[in-house]
Order: C-alpha cells, then structure tokens, then sequence
C-alpha cells in the first residue's frame, strides 16, 4: 500500500522537482500538490508535463479542491537557460528542490565506456542538479530555510547496479548533497540524498555490454528486491522537504526494500 498524502503540509511553500513528468518526480510533484505545494515540474518532454497538469486537474475536481499551483518548465537542464527559466517560474520562492531527473549508462563498464555516454550521464545525473542547487542557495539562504533533496542510488554504494558513469554520477551526487549540508546547514539550508532500489519506471535500463551483463546480471538477479512503485519513493522525497525531517541533514536514506542490507 503506497501512503497516503497529508493534505496542507506544504500550504504556502514552493517547491521544484525536476524529472516531474514521470516515474518518481511525478509521484513527487503529485504528493507535493495534494499536500498544499505551489510546484514548478521540470521534465524535458513537454508531452509528459502536459500530462501532469491533467492529472492534477483531475485529482483536483476528485478531492474538491478549488485550486493548486502547478507551474512547468520544458527544457533540457543540462542547458543553463532552461535552470533560469525554472528559477523565473519560481516567482522569488524556493522551499524546496528535488532532483529527481536522471538517466542510466547502458550498464557499459569502464573499458567499453565511450565519451559520449559519460559527458550525458554526468552532465545530467550531477551538473544539472549542482547547477539549480547553486541557482536556488540565495533564495533559501535569505529566508533562511530550505531543503534540497537529491536522487541517488544504490550505485552510490557499490559497483554492481550499473555501469562506470551512472556508478561515479552517483558518488558525486552524494558527495555533493553532503558538501551542501555541511556548509548550509548553520544557515538553515539542508540538503539529503535518498536511494532507491528497483523503482517501477520508464527509465531506460538496458545492457549495451554482453560483459556487463556476465558481470552483473547474476549479482543483481541474486540479490535484487522487487520494484517499488515510485509513489513509495516518493514519500522519503516528501518527507525530508518537510517539517518532520528538520534534524536530519546530511543523509543518505535508503528507500530500496532493504537491498542496501544484503
């Protein structure tokens, strides 16, 4: 049973997830909605925002609710316009950031691993996060609040769930979540990472390596819990952009139905 949302949390807060046209950032902005958020939903394919404006306008005329504020961007966040364009939507206020939007390696390993995937995989998975992160700080540091959530992944912890790229995209990825908590942190401003495992989703997980798949494959069927479905994610997004969560800073927070403990 996925949980349920607890409507008025974020009344009056504005909230920006990235990757907000599917899979877990859909959940999210979803969640952040029902629960009273002003949301700005990023996604590079127009289709899917459009999709999630429909969705919460029906969710809307289902529960009664006369209005919430859903804002979207269409753009690529590896392109510093689009991180302004995201900034401008957000209309002075930043409560909150979620990144979310991310993309995997074809599983290739290091020998096969060619310039192309790294640069994409890199320049989404940690640049465009560490480039809204940076565009946001002022904003939270004035009012003197703010959380910073990140998506990592149970590639942050080993080797065996993914190729090279997606593996060190998401080291840095915690890295940097850790770096923001500890400078920020005296300020107001905390950033903490969760990581899920198996997620019911549409991102591409293929293996592009025969060797990966001898590698890996037999680890991660061996090993692997059942997908979670992203609204289960979703909720550890939510609660560290929240209230409940203001003593955890910092953090690394598995939501991979204990594979991390295997």
């Amino acid at each position: 049973m996925d949980p349920a949302p607890q409507p008025g949390r974020f009344a009056g807060r504005t909230v920006i997830v990235t990757g907000a046209g599917s899979g877990i950032g859909r959940a999210t902005a979803l969640r952040l909605l029902a629960e009273g958020a002003a949301v700005v939903g990023v996604d590079v394919v127009p289709d899917r925002l459009d999709e999630l404006a429909d969705a919460e306008m029906h969710h809307d005329m289902a529960q009664g609710v006369e209005h919430s504020t859903l804002r979207t961007v269409a753009g690529d966040l590896t392109v510093r316009e689009t991180v302004g364009r995201v900034v401008e939507a957000a209309e002075g206020r930043v409560d909150g950031l979620a990144n979310v939007a991310g993309i995997m390696d074809g599983f290739l390993p290091p020998a096969e691993l060619d310039d192309a995937t790294w640069e994409r995989v890199m320049g989404i998975n940690v640049t465009a996060p560490m480039r809204l992160t940076r565009a946001v700080l002022p904003l939270m540091l004035e009012a003197g609040s703010g959380s910073i959530v990140n998506i990592a992944s149970e590639a942050s912890f080993r080797a065996s769930t993914s190729g090279a790229a997606y593996t060190a995209s998401k080291h840095a990825v915690v890295g940097y979540t850790k770096s923001v908590a500890f400078f920020y942190g005296p300020r107001g401003v905390r950033a903490n990472a969760v990581v899920p495992g198996p997620v019911a989703t549409n991102i591409e997980g293929s293996m592009r390596s025969e060797f990966a798949a001898e590698r890996v494959g037999p680890i991660m069927r061996a090993t692997m819990p059942p997908p979670a479905t992203p609204e289960q994610v979703a909720a550890a997004v939510v609660w560290l952009l929240g209230d409940d969560s203001l003593n955890v800073n910092g953090a690394v927070i598995p939501s991979d139905g204990g594979w991390s403990a295997v």
